[in-house]
């Protein structure tokens, strides 16, 4: 696999390796020891999670307070841009922002440590997005930003004149400033 570190430290994008010929493909999506080595570190998940979103769904942005979670994040169908945000108080780049494609045809994964708030938008037709969790999921801990926050001015790719289609609970995101954040 081929480990390509972001601008936020500690989140890292996951090319593997594919195999490929008339048949069709094959990869590792993960293999826990290669995975303790592009990160640094082990880590153990406790989940795994399926989304499925249409086109312009925007999901996030979330965090565990307490319970954080990791997330190993890939696109089985579709397309999606997945981003991450330092939440943690202490880091030289708290309050920035990473953004990356993960499709099924790249096959990228992202890495997202604990301590970061995570969400993505579907660019595609629709998508499927798996994804592994270090922790369960616990929503008396589940917080939220605010996608739209003009602090982070995050650059989600959407068509001109197109509003994202967001949840009621992602809709009442709260703004950086006002949010729990990792100490």
């Amino acid at each position: 696999m081929h480990v390509i570190d972001t601008p936020l430290h500690g989140v890292k994008l996951i090319e593997p390796r594919v195999f490929g010929d008339e048949r069709g493909f094959f990869y590792e999506s993960y293999n826990a020891r290669a995975f303790a080595e592009a990160i640094g570190h082990s880590v153990t998940f406790v989940q795994d999670n399926h989304s499925r979103s249409g086109s312009n769904v925007l999901r996030g942005l979330h965090y565990q307070i307490q319970h954080a979670q990791g997330k190993l994040v890939r696109v089985a169908h579709g397309e999606v841009f997945d981003v991450a945000v330092d939440l943690r108080a202490g880091s030289p780049s708290f309050g920035q922002w990473t953004g990356q494609y993960l499709s099924a045809a790249n096959k990228r994964q992202m890495w997202v440590p604990a301590g970061f708030a995570h969400g993505f938008l579907v660019v595609s037709e629709f998508a499927e997005l798996l994804y592994k969790t270090t922790d369960f999921y616990m929503p008396e801990h589940e917080r939220c930003i605010a996608w739209d926050d003009p602090t982070l001015n995050i650059q989600w790719p959407l068509p001109e004149g197109i509003a994202p289609i967001v949840s009621a609970k992602d809709r009442i995101g709260l703004a950086l400033a006002d949010a729990e954040v990792f100490a």
